[in-house]
């Protein structure tokens, strides 16, 4: 039956442009930075707008100390506030772009608010398990599809979930899918059973009807272990490294069973259904915007679902950015073509599709406190690592103690320009190769700012060709420091000491402009090397 899906999948992808754009395009970074500066000068945005906006802004620039992205969370903090005392008309909405905003910056710090969310979901969920407006009985498709995405991001970040509330809005969902193949926007599930037709179908609630069915097949872990897959290009990292998270859940998800085709056997319906009906737009986008991000949704957990490896330039991307292009206003950078989504939230979802932000990790940035100078933290340098945490009693007498420090969960609370100054690399050829794998990963991998600091800096003076892809993938490093000590670091182990002209406060176009150069430079010293992290 999946092989039937791809033959009947690969039959519609049919490419209106030549061009093949992926989100690290100059043609798409050019777009997205416009976009984003779009967004920094949007005025009177509703506060759910604002929290949507603030999120796409942290998903692109990773900077908690923007304007907009604080107030974006000072919204998020109020609709927590409001959670906790009801259910309002669009709260699955503004509920679920909260959590996206705030797991994205910091689960744990914001796990209080988080936790308010989880039982508003709880609590607000319809007795046939859809969920919608608090005056109405019926299912909505689409706040359905946001309160998955939320109780998937609450499950990825930890959070204890009852199943069988997500098994029984999949089980609603697969009720109320058009007799012909879509979804409709309010479902009815029918009384005899079956499929029926349904009221007001759309080709925006066919997506987000399969992708919710994908998404929560994802939670439930239908389609294997994914949740390594968070962390791109680092592959069996120790638990050390703060890219492990355990699953608190997985003895509830054994009491819930959902088969495959139960959820892709509906997905395969609305293909069909996609194929014979494509949208056309006419004068008006109308939920252009919301589909498109819907879309990017859809497909990325599609790949997941059918366990193909992800494409990189795919058709149906490469045929929404063709038309991004043409509405991107000349003038704004937004997009504020007619349509009924607000220039604010239209201008959101066009860059949350361009960037792929589904692909990306669902991982923390840096901190107010790590923005801003080459500053490491308060002197506590004479600590050992006492029982998995960080404590000051000794000093790190050698590399190895360092490391250990810096793996620990304390890592934030240490004095890397002490350690970083005091770390000598032995001569030996073993240890010092260990040694560097181990900074290697922590660079690529740690939550902690301070660990990923040290390492950088450390392996910026081994003068060691081999280190340098590590330091090519931390110039993209959320931290301020992380990319000048990896940029830094470069350029001495190259001997090209003005480098690729990388900045102090660079952009993200200027940011992928010297990674591809940098990955240009090493490839005529090691021809044959493949950089994974671009694979």
């Amino acid at each position: 039956m999946i092989a039937a899906f791809a033959a009947v999948w690969c039959s519609i992808t049919v490419v209106s442009d030549s061009r093949a754009y992926t989100p690290d395009d100059p043609t798409v970074v050019k777009m997205v930075d416009r976009g984003i500066k779009f967004l920094e000068n949007t005025k009177g945005a509703t506060p759910g707008e604002t929290v949507l906006c603030a999120y796409t802004h942290f998903k692109v620039e990773h900077d908690e100390s923007n304007p907009l992205v604080k107030s974006g969370i000072e919204e998020a903090k109020k609709f927590a506030a409001e959670a906790s005392r009801g259910a309002g008309h669009k709260s699955h909405y503004e509920c679920a772009v909260s959590v996206m905003l705030l797991c994205e910056v910091s689960p744990s710090r914001f796990r209080n608010e988080l936790a308010t969310f989880k039982r508003f979901y709880d609590e607000h969920q319809k007795p046939h398990g859809g969920f919608g407006y608090p005056e109405d009985q019926m299912g909505d498709v689409s706040q359905t599809q946001y309160a998955i995405l939320a109780i998937w991001t609450l499950d990825r970040n930890g959070f204890k979930m009852d199943y069988n509330r997500v098994k029984g809005a999949l089980d609603w969902l697969i009720a109320v899918q058009d007799i012909n193949g879509p979804w409709p926007y309010h479902g009815k599930v029918p009384v005899t059973g079956g499929l029926a037709r349904q009221a007001k179908t759309s080709m925006s609630m066919a997506l987000a009807g399969a992708a919710s069915l994908l998404i929560g097949g994802d939670a439930l872990r239908v389609w294997g272990d994914t949740s390594a897959d968070e962390d791109p290009g680092i592959v069996g990292l120790p638990k050390a490294v703060k890219i492990y998270k355990e699953d608190v859940n997985a003895e509830r998800r054994k009491t819930v069973k959902i088969p495959p085709q139960r959820l892709l056997g509906p997905c395969e319906y609305m293909e069909r259904w996609r194929q014979q009906n494509p949208e056309t737009f006419g004068g008006n986008l109308y939920w252009y915007f919301y589909t498109a991000y819907t879309t990017e949704r859809y497909e990325s957990f599609l790949e997941i679902a059918k366990g193909l490896k992800a494409d990189k330039s795919p058709a149906w991307y490469n045929n929404i950015v063709s038309e991004l292009i043409k509405m991107q206003s000349a003038e704004s950078g937004g997009w504020e073509t007619r349509a009924h989504t607000s220039p604010a939230l239209s201008t959101s979802f066009a860059i949350l599709f361009l960037i792929r932000s589904t692909q990306k990790a669902l991982g923390t940035g840096a901190s107010a406190t790590t923005i801003g100078g080459y500053q490491f933290g308060d002197d506590v340098s004479n600590a050992k690592l006492v029982g998995g945490k960080a404590v000051t009693k000794s000093p790190a007498q050698s590399v190895n103690q360092m490391l250990e420090l810096l793996e620990s969960d304390g890592a934030d609370d240490l004095d890397g320009k002490a350690l970083a100054d005091r770390a000598v690399l032995p001569t030996d050829p073993v240890e010092r190769s260990a040694q560097l794998d181990r900074l290697e990963r922590l660079v690529r991998g740690s939550r902690s700012w301070q660990a990923r600091r040290v390492s950088a800096r450390l392996l910026g003076t081994s003068d060691d060709l081999r280190v340098v892809p590590a330091l090519i993938y931390a110039l993209s490093d959320p931290d301020h420091a992380v990319r000048a000590y990896a940029r830094d670091g470069l350029r001495f182990i190259s001997r090209k000491f003005e480098g690729f002209g990388m900045p102090d406060e660079p952009t993200n176009a200027e940011i992928r402009q010297a990674q591809r150069k940098w990955r240009e430079w090493y490839l005529t010293m090691k021809p044959g090397y493949v950089f994974l992290d671009e694979i």
